[in-house]
């Protein structure tokens, strides 16, 4: 049974995909241990109460300084005993130090077809503010191990959303979650709760 850490900031739209997928057996093999947040007021903490799932919040606030912020973090997900890290929705940027412990066991969803969209910049509505601004006719999402870099580590699922006349940036971001996020990020998890993932020489394959 693999073990999930699941971080979050926000609303928990993720995570409430990946919880639905657990329950409906679309995630087999697998099982949430801790919902983790960097924000206190985050509604992803009151999915997981909802869920009867062990969550807590730790603040870069409550410490003296960022370093101490990532030792909590890293003590928490060790608690936790998780074999993967889920990022859903976290802003929080993952330090070396944790990167190194999980390698090619932390994944993330970014709501772009990766390499477009991408990196130190683009982040939440940014990221389709810049499709629309470029004018774009296909984006999406993409699920990827998590490395030292920003968006660049090995990609496992990717998803392409169309972009249509009159969008909005949150009517686009909407679509990409329902369309893609929601869809990629459980298959994603289901795929390695079930050995049928392998990294090898930074690029992801699929095991039949």
């Amino acid at each position: 049974m693999l073990k999930l850490a699941v971080l979050v900031s926000g609303g928990g739209t993720n995570l409430q995909a990946i919880i639905d997928a657990v329950a409906d057996g679309r995630i087999t093999n697998a099982k949430i241990r801790a919902v983790i947040s960097n924000n206190r007021n985050a509604y992803a903490l009151e999915r997981a109460k909802k869920a009867g799932i062990p969550a807590c919040c730790i603040t870069p606030k409550d410490y003296e300084d960022r370093e101490a912020f990532y030792d909590a973090l890293l003590a928490e997900l060790k608690r936790s005993e998780a074999d993967l890290v889920v990022l859903a929705g976290c802003l929080v940027v993952i330090p070396e130090k944790i990167v190194e412990q999980y390698e090619n066991r932390i994944i993330n969803i970014h709501p772009s077809l990766i390499p477009s969209f991408c990196g130190k910049d683009y982040y939440g509505l940014k990221v389709h503010e810049g499709v629309l601004a470029r004018g774009v006719k296909v984006t999406g999402a993409t699920v990827h191990f998590v490395d030292k870099g920003t968006d660049t580590g090995p990609i496992i699922l990717q998803k392409a959303v169309e972009v249509r006349p009159g969008d909005t940036p949150k009517i686009l971001q909407q679509r990409v979650m329902e369309e893609a996020e929601w869809v990629i990020m459980p298959k994603a998890i289901d795929l390695i709760a079930n050995g049928k993932i392998k990294v090898a020489g930074g690029t992801v394959t699929e095991i039949q």
